[in-house]
């Protein structure tokens, strides 16, 4: 699943350097956190691995 805007595809990466070990854990804060426990890795990686350009910063919520 591609992230839909520029901090979504953040957190995204925030939340798969945690997972990979690259960062502890507890610096994660808000939506980052949450997806280090909700996401699987391959998930986390599809969405952190989404360009940036075209996104808009935020999107927001119906």
């Amino acid at each position: 699943m591609p992230a839909k805007s520029q901090a979504q595809q953040k957190a995204a990466g925030a939340a798969l350097a945690a997972k990979r070990g690259e960062m502890p854990k507890a610096k994660l804060k808000g939506a980052s956190r949450s997806m280090a426990q909700s996401m699987t890795r391959t998930e986390l990686e599809d969405m952190a691995s989404t360009p940036r350009k075209g996104k808009p910063q935020r999107v927001g919520r119906d």
